[in-house]
């Protein structure tokens, strides 16, 4: 038997401390395994069922959804697709239709897609997650939702504008960008409202760049009325539900708003006034 040298056996234990403190990488998960994932900047945890609305249910956002919807389509059937900004008003279903038109590709296609949500925060390990989801036989729509850079914020739109063209690793073709924003220049009202004495062209130009880079911009807009009522008879129908249109246009006036998200809030109560769940 031998005996290690100090230098050995202090490389041994710095090796093995620096593999316990090590975080836990994109390749120790299944990326085969779920329709959803959640992406936490070093690692992922995957979602067993992707909680969305049947397409049939999203009403008044029927251009939005055609556009959408096609383009999933392309990226689970392995063809070329659009990095996508899904751009507009607050509560008219932007999220809500990435998540059903995953559902639908990933029922056609019988799991050839999933989706990955990454939140803002994890926005730095994306490059990581690009390289694993590359190696990987499937297609992946990578999730940003609600999301948007205030006033001195300079390296996260740089840092994304490099994700979707022009970085010298080019992302793997399996992989493409999604990202919801309540503003189409994707940057806080402060910035946005901001003026430059000097060029404002210039300004807005580097507002205006990152939306630029994504090939499918898609606005979401508030709803009228007959739009807002066609939402809840939607969904009324579906569920076995029975509403009045004073009483749903009433509902809205408290809100404040007429959008997707008040209708479907509308829907929940007209269930828990009939007991019923939804």
């Amino acid at each position: 038997m031998t005996t290690a040298t100090p230098d050995a056996a202090l490389l041994t234990r710095i090796a093995e401390a620096l593999e316990r403190l090590a975080p836990h990488t994109a390749d120790q998960t299944d990326w085969l395994a779920h329709p959803a994932y959640v992406w936490a900047g070093s690692s992922a945890r995957g979602v067993e069922r992707l909680d969305a609305p049947a397409l049939t249910l999203l009403r008044g956002i029927d251009n939005q959804k055609d556009r959408v919807v096609t383009n999933v389509e392309r990226l689970a059937a392995g063809y070329a697709a659009h990095d996508m900004l899904l751009w507009g008003s607050r509560g008219m279903g932007k999220s809500a239709l990435l998540r059903a038109a995953i559902c639908a590709a990933d029922a056609a296609h019988r799991g050839r897609i999933a989706l990955v949500q990454v939140a803002q925060e994890a926005l730095s390990g994306v490059s990581a997650l690009f390289a694993a989801l590359g190696r990987v036989d499937r297609s992946f729509l990578v999730f940003i939702d609600d999301l948007g850079f205030e006033e001195g914020d300079g390296s996260g739109p740089r840092v994304l504008r490099s994700w979707l063209e022009g970085g010298v690793e080019a992302r793997p073709a399996n992989v493409r960008l999604a990202v919801t924003s309540n503003r189409r220049a994707i940057v806080g009202r402060s910035m946005a409202e901001q003026d430059d004495p000097i060029n404002p062209r210039d300004i807005v130009d580097e507002r205006l760049a990152l939306a630029d880079r994504f090939g499918l911009s898609v606005g979401f807009h508030n709803c009228d009325q007959d739009a807002y009522l066609a939402i809840i008879g939607g969904y009324a129908g579906a569920f076995g539900l029975e509403w009045e249109q004073g009483d749903a246009l009433e509902w809205s006036r408290r809100r404040g708003a007429r959008s997707g998200r008040v209708a479907w809030q509308y829907v929940n109560e007209l269930a828990g006034r009939a007991g019923k769940t939804i």
